[in-house]
């Protein structure tokens, strides 16, 4: 078993590799956290996950592209080959996963968030439905009826495009009062969530998880009152 000191330095050097899309030294270090007892979960969502945000941010600051996004997307998948059978064979994956379906709302073409919290829904387990960037609201509306998911993510990254959030929470919850909403993107608050109808917010990708679980165990507990 690795010392808390040895997995620190693991965890902070796959997130260096995948912000160097180094493909060679994730699968590496990948190997090496396996083979030195650290939890392959926290390796993925500590390692892995944390290098990929921390690329959204660099993105974001225009210091990466898409270039540069793409071949740290490589690295990542690189490492999760190696991680996620260890995830499996561990059993250590998200207590109340589900299934969700993303997308980006009409009129908006910035995807990059909404893709970093497809990865980490992805990484601990969850069936995602993405549906893309500038989706128009009926395609949110059949898909979740096609699928039954239990959460539905709307993202956008303008204030011009998160104007019709409202609507479309609204029609989702007349053809199924059961599914919970979630929404992102920079301009999004709690504030926006309460106004807007929706049932919670990921303010980043690193709590979109465990706000959907808390949304999951929310609606089974009140199942459970009726």
């Amino acid at each position: 078993m690795a010392s808390e000191e040895r997995t620190q330095e693991l965890l902070k050097g796959l997130q260096e590799a995948i912000i160097e899309f180094d493909e060679d030294k994730t699968r590496e270090l990948a190997e090496a956290a396996i083979a030195e007892g650290v939890d392959p979960f926290l390796a993925t969502m500590d390692g892995l996950a944390e290098g990929m945000i921390r690329v959204g941010d660099l993105y974001n600051k225009k210091e990466y592209f898409v270039s540069e996004l793409l071949l740290c997307a490589d690295a990542l998948y690189t490492g999760l080959e190696v991680l996620k059978p260890a995830i499996a064979a561990s059993g250590r994956t998200s207590e109340a996963k589900g299934s969700i379906v993303l997308g980006v709302v009409e009129g908006d073409v910035h995807d990059i968030g909404k893709n970093l919290i497809k990865m980490m829904f992805e990484v601990a387990g969850w069936t995602v439905y993405d549906l893309g960037k500038d989706v128009p609201l009926e395609k949110f509306l059949e898909e979740q009826l096609r699928t039954d998911s239990d959460i539905v993510g709307l993202s956008a990254l303008m204030t011009t495009s998160m104007i019709s959030m409202p609507e479309i929470v609204q029609k989702l919850k007349e053809r199924n009062p059961k599914v919970r909403v979630m929404l992102g993107g920079a301009p999004i608050t709690p504030e926006t969530v309460k106004k807007f109808g929706a049932d919670g917010y990921a303010k980043d990708a690193g709590t979109a998880v465990d706000e959907a679980i808390k949304l999951i165990k929310m609606l089974k507990a009140e199942e459970k009152v009726k």
